[in-house]
């Protein structure tokens, strides 16, 4: 089973990395205009997927905190 599909219960956003911050965490703009901090999800990091500035990156948002999120794919 995939870890990361058990525990997804927030919403996706479609955006773009506008910024690259220290441990691991990227600024992702949201196609609606707000700004999100995201992590890369572990399935991504075991793949060694590579996240640049402007790519652009499908988010699943925190249902806790809807500023913060996880990159779950890159587009």
């Amino acid at each position: 089973m995939d870890s990361d599909r058990e525990r997804s219960s927030g919403a996706r956003q479609i955006g773009t990395v506008t910024e690259q911050l220290p441990s691991a965490l990227y600024r992702v703009r949201l196609e609606q205009g707000s700004f999100v901090t995201a992590h890369i999800a572990d399935r991504m990091d075991r793949n060694f997927v590579r996240i640049l500035v402007g790519d652009r990156v499908r988010v699943e948002l925190s249902p806790v905190d809807v500023t913060r999120g996880r990159i779950v794919e890159r587009l």
